[in-house]
């Protein structure tokens, strides 16, 4: 058994060796059936063959290639999705019950005022793009009238006045997250 694993792992280096040394090979000298570089074609400096190869579409970088191995879906990272935080945002004075980025879900718990601790509210998130316009997202608004201290209760879906408002305060602040979001990426751009 142990042969076999030294075997495999031998295996597996020479061929990763082999690998790499065709490819260093091919960077040098012209492959037959691979067009090859010109050097009168492109600019001495590293930087301006850079730009170059970056605006003709060439290349490729090592983060985007294993980002694109590593992502299950069309969701970008928590943090950098404006509409997710400007929903957790809206929300953030509820308790929250289930937070699911990847399903694309957010469900508050049962909230109440002090001033009525008969009547409560849940509010159910669930998001159908990450873009931000107005049939991005799904709410559902809930209340619930108990009497005798939660028993006999009602719980009924809140009128649309509710949901508007909550779609609406999200958008506003999704938009305000996203332009805040390029101002500081061109801040990036120009200092590099």
């Amino acid at each position: 058994m142990m042969i076999k694993t030294i075997s495999y792992k031998l295996f597996r280096a020479i061929s990763i060796v082999s690998i790499l040394t065709l490819l260093l090979n091919g960077c040098d000298g012209k492959i037959p059936g691979i067009p090859g570089g010109d050097a009168r074609k492109f600019p001495d400096d590293p930087k301006k063959r850079v730009q170059q190869n970056l605006e003709e579409g060439r290349g490729f970088t090592i983060n985007k290639a294993i980002g694109d191995m590593t992502s299950g879906g069309g969701f970008e990272f928590a943090s950098s999705n404006e509409l997710w935080r400007a929903s957790l945002d809206v929300i953030d004075f509820m308790p929250l019950s289930s937070v699911n980025y990847s399903g694309g879900i957010i469900i508050t718990d049962w909230y109440y005022d002090n001033a009525d601790p008969s009547e409560s509210i849940k509010i159910s998130i669930r998001f159908l793009t990450n873009e931000i316009r107005s049939d991005a997202l799904e709410i559902k608004v809930f209340n619930r009238k108990c009497r005798d201290n939660l028993m006999n209760c009602k719980i009924t879906e809140s009128n649309k006045v509710l949901v508007s408002e909550i779609t609406k305060e999200i958008l506003k602040k999704a938009a305000i997250y996203k332009k805040e979001k390029a101002s500081k990426n061109r801040k990036a751009k120009k200092t590099n």
